[in-house]
Formats: structure tokens, C-alpha cells, sequence
């Protein structure tokens, strides 16, 4: 990608799952239950201000704990698996690297150098291999120049861009059929859903409470005000919809009651139903039963009866020896 040397960084990440999968797996192979991190690569295409990672392969890494400076990673092994890969698909090109982090290392501008012999803007994508917050468990970053205004050298340093995940519908009907295998069969669509939701009020209450931690340290003078972040939230309480207008209120309170109304009669429903198929189920065993005991009493009382057939042929046989 020549000509990129100047240009600005993308403005967006899409991450494909195969690579989320690809990156557990690595991790889980290489470094469970420990506190080393795993290193790869990514490949896909620039599309003007976005990067779409659809695929990866690991690389081996090492380095120490005790001192950050000191690290290896293997470019040999990268150009030997970049040339495999572009034999299979030349469309997929070295875009960046991943490792598991959760957070960033004083190391990883000295490696993104490295991978500047790739591409002139590597990214670089944090994955979270065991998220404990609700949300997309990717951060991408991009390296830039910091210049500072009393004249000192002009340093580099990580700038963060969004990321998502995004994936074609041959990947999507893949992670639907890999979701199946998980999914308890018990649970409705309905039910489904109201999980989802509720899971995404987690998330939304754990991005509310990070909004105000930043507002109470900038009110602090612990933070400088950011004109830009306060313009963003103030577009997200714009479009928040006004409760104290009598009409919205009572509209907004009639479609909650009858979303709880469905999700009342359908639990009603879902309980008289799951009780009809108990009740069934003891009978049908009380039947095999009973059928069972009758079956045995048939039994012994052949067994009984053909034992008092054979008493009497078996004295007539002694008496005629005798």
C-alpha cells in the first residue's frame, strides 16, 4: 500500500470473529493460567478510513516480565506465514498485530515499529480473551506523533479509534450454528430477547457510570475539559426523549405496560404448559408401571404353574422305574 506514509489513520475497526476465534484459541494454547500475553498478526484490506481484520495467525513471542524493553518476536516466521497466506488469498494483506492484554505495554510502540516494515499504519488490536465488562472485548489503536508546545522532540504514542465487530453472512450463519450447540433448548425467543436486553442495560449502566466518573474528576480540576467529549454526550442527552411532555409520558408508560403484559401471559403460558407436560409424564410412567408389575405377575405364575405340571410327570416316571 504505497502512498499511505502521509495519510491519515483510519477512522474505524472491523474485527470478523474468526479472528476473535482464532485469538482465544492461540491464547488458550499457549498461554492459560498465566500472565504471558500472545502475539499475531492481522490481515484484511484498508477500506479508506476503516480496516477490516478478517483474518489472523499467531506468532511466537517472548519476553520478560521483570523488564518490558526486553522482547522477541520472530519477523522470519511472519514473512514465511505472510508469503503462505498470500498464495491463498492475495486480497488479504498484513494490516496490523493483536495481543491479548487487557491493557497496553511500554513495549508495544517498539513492536508496531516493527510491523511498520509490513504496513506503513499498523494496527493494533487489544483482545480480551476473558472480558469481564459488558461490551465489545476489542481496542484498537494507531500510532501517532505527539508534538508538545514547549519545543521538545515530537514523541509517538497510541491514539484510539473505534472498533466493532462485523461479519459476512457465510461468518454470521457460521456463529449461528456455533451458538446453537450453547443455547439451552429450554429457553423461548421471547425469554431470548429479554436477556439480550437486559444485558445491554448492564452495559449502557457500566458506560453511564464511567461518563460520570470522567464529568465528577473534570468538575475535580483532576481532568482538563475536553470540548470535543462534552459536545458527544451532550448529543446523546439530546436525543434522549423528554418524560416531562404529557403526551410522550403516557405513550412511553402504555407501550412498557403492554411489553410487560406480554411477558406475563407468555410466563403463564409457558408454566401451565411445562406442568401439562409433568402431569403427562407421570402418567405415562405410572402406565409403564403397572404394566411392568403385571407383566412380572404373568411370569411367575407361568413359572408356577408349569412347576406344578412337571411334579406330576416326574413322580409317574419314578414309579414306573420302581
Amino acid at each position: 500500500m504505497p502512498g499511505l506514509e502521509g495519510a491519515p489513520n483510519p477512522t474505524k475497526v472491523i474485527v470478523h470473529p474468526l479472528v476473535l476465534l482464532s485469538v482465544v484459541d492461540h491464547y488458550n494454547r499457549v498461554a492459560k493460567d498465566s500472565k504471558k500475553r500472545v502475539v499475531g498478526v492481522l490481515l484484511g484490506q484498508v477500506d479508506g478510513d476503516s480496516v477490516n481484520v478478517a483474518n489472523s495467525f499467531a506468532v511466537p513471542f517472548e519476553e520478560d516480565e521483570k523488564n518490558p524493553s526486553v522482547w522477541f518476536l520472530d519477523y522470519n516466521y511472519v514473512d514465511t506465514m505472510r508469503d503462505m497466506f498470500k498464495k491463498v488469498n492475495v486480497k488479504e494483506k498484513v494490516v496490523g498485530w493483536y495481543h491479548n492484554g487487557p491493557k497496553l505495554r511500554s513495549s508495544d510502540l517498539q513492536i508496531s515499529e516493527l510491523f511498520k516494515r509490513y504496513t506503513p499504519n499498523p494496527v493494533l488490536v487489544v483482545i480480551d480473551v476473558q472480558p469481564k465488562a459488558i461490551g465489545v472485548p476489542t481496542d484498537a489503536y494507531f500510532t501517532v506523533e505527539d508534538i508538545h508546545d514547549d519545543g521538545t522532540a515530537a514523541t509517538k504514542t497510541f491514539e484510539h479509534v473505534p472498533s466493532e465487530i462485523g461479519a459476512e453472512e457465510a461468518e454470521e450463519i457460521g456463529v449461528e450454528h456455533l451458538l446453537r450447540d450453547i443455547k439451552d433448548s429450554a429457553t423461548g425467543t421471547l425469554a431470548t430477547r429479554v436477556t439480550h436486553q437486559l444485558t445491554s442495560l448492564q452495559g449502557l449502566a457500566e458506560r453511564l457510570a464511567d461518563v460520570r466518573a470522567y464529568l465528577e474528576q473534570v468538575l475535580e480540576d483532576k481532568l482538563p475539559v475536553n470540548s470535543e467529549i462534552i459536545q458527544n454526550l451532550q448529543d446523546i442527552f439530546n436525543l434522549l426523549p423528554n418524560l416531562a411532555i404529557p403526551d410522550d409520558s403516557s405513550a412511553f408508560t402504555t407501550h412498557t405496560n403492554d411489553d410487560y403484559a406480554l411477558i406475563y401471559v407468555s410466563s403463564m403460558a409457558r408454566a401451565i404448559i411445562a406442568l401439562h407436560d409433568l402431569i403427562n409424564n407421570k402418567i405415562e410412567n405410572r402406565q409403564a408401571e403397572l404394566e411392568a408389575d403385571a407383566q412380572r405377575e404373568a411370569e411367575s405364575k407361568d413359572g408356577a404353574d408349569a412347576g406344578a405340571k412337571q411334579q406330576p410327570a416326574d413322580a409317574a416316571a419314578d414309579a414306573k422305574l420302581a
